[in-house]
């Protein structure tokens, strides 16, 4: 019985202290207005992009050739572009496509610019060099720049804009890690890991990732909101996915000649749109920040 009773509360103990953390985080996390807000509005962004076929009230792409370029009304609540269709459908469409952009390109360029960073701030020697002059021949661009040479390479489309903002992302996800693996890999207790006998590889998955992760996960969702708005102006240069796709970018570069006819909303309300979710991500990973790392308040 006494066995029992002792295993039982070794079970308590353990699942309190790997609960311990994550609860830490989220009472931390919530105590901060600044949180609250943008996490609801990125959260909000998300149900809608993956709810958008039950919330449009039109199909993005059907025009209405009674109401053309029809102002915000009733009937459309955003207006109607040049060829009819909804404003507001194409927007709540458009926010599927440019979540899509951003959250997998910066992904891709994450999980590139970790292992980069894990190899470089662990190996060190030529190994380090290489990666980190590669990283700051990519820097001497401007990042709209470089994404506009990828896809001037690959060729305009959907899977390039992707690919073109990925590329732009590896090199500060890669010295970010970088940065911690070296502070992290003269810790005593990966010390005592590599006394231990552990190869490189269980130290640098399981003792030394971890440790990078607040930083990334800070990085990544910043850089989600950079993201829509490269893909957007690759859009609006006429780079991004096909034109008739409802994608912020397209939606604004489509309604230049309108705007100069004198209707307002066809460029506004995307614009906004664009406005909005780039804040609430760059809000939302200031509040991680502040969360993750007290010590980086302001």
């Amino acid at each position: 019985m006494s066995q029992s009773s002792e295993s039982l509360a070794r079970k308590v103990v353990a699942e309190t202290t790997l609960r311990s953390p994550l609860l830490d985080f989220w009472q931390t996390f919530i105590r901060n207005p600044l949180a609250i807000v943008s996490g609801s509005v990125v959260l909000l962004l998300i149900l809608i992009a993956v709810f958008a076929p039950w919330i449009a009230p039109y199909n993005p792409m059907a025009p209405d050739w009674t109401a053309l370029s029809s102002p915000p009304s009733a009937a459309h609540w955003m207006g109607t572009d040049d060829l009819g269709r909804d404003v507001m459908s194409r927007i709540i469409y458009g926010a599927r496509i440019s979540l899509y952009i951003g959250i997998v390109s910066v992904t891709m360029g994450m999980i590139v610019g970790i292992f980069l960073g894990l190899l470089a701030g662990y190996y060190g020697r030529w190994i380090d060099m290489l990666i980190m002059r590669g990283s700051d021949v990519l820097f001497a661009f401007p990042g709209m720049l470089l994404a506009i040479a990828v896809v001037a390479i690959l060729g305009p489309g959907l899977n390039n804009v992707i690919i073109a903002v990925a590329v732009f992302s590896i090199p500060v996800f890669a010295r970010i890690v970088r940065a911690s693996v070296l502070s992290l890999k003269q810790s005593a207790y990966v010390e005592a890991v590599r006394c231990a006998g552990a190869g490189d590889r269980v130290i640098l998955l399981r003792h030394i990732l971890p440790g990078t992760l607040p930083g990334v996960i800070v990085y990544f969702t910043m850089r989600i909101g950079t993201s829509i708005l490269t893909a957007a102006g690759l859009s609006f240069i006429g780079l991004g996915p096909e034109p008739d796709v409802p994608e912020w970018g397209n939606i604004l570069a489509m309604s230049r000649n309108m705007m100069m006819a004198g209707y307002w909303h066809v460029s506004v309300f995307p614009g906004l749109a664009i406005f909005l979710t780039v804040l609430a991500f760059n809000l939302l990973g200031d509040a991680l920040r502040d969360t993750l790392d007290p010590k980086m308040k302001h």
